[in-house]
């Protein structure tokens, strides 16, 4: 499996639609598995480029501030077991 660009997987997406054929024909030309077509179309089906950039710049932004939130919740947790043993 080839990782695609959002820009690509919407330039898929309009080609299926203006091709006319069905979507086991155009995933078999291109290669595809139906379900993953489907699966960009629930996601990527009403965007264009600009808009698929701008989503996975958030996601990976919000990647980052997970795990940052993750690490400060395991420091406070290791703070408070620190405080609570009796000296």
């Amino acid at each position: 499996m080839s990782y695609r660009k959002p820009n690509e997987i919407i330039a898929l997406l309009r080609e299926a639609e203006a091709s006319g054929e069905s979507v086991a024909d155009f995933c078999r030309r291109k290669g595809i598995v139906a379900q993953t077509l489907y699966r960009w179309r629930r996601r990527y089906g009403q965007m264009n480029e600009d808009e698929a950039k701008r989503l996975k710049g958030l996601e990976a932004e919000n990647a980052k501030l997970k795990q940052l939130l993750a690490e400060a919740a395991l420091a406070n947790e290791a703070l408070k077991e620190l405080l609570a043993k009796k000296w």
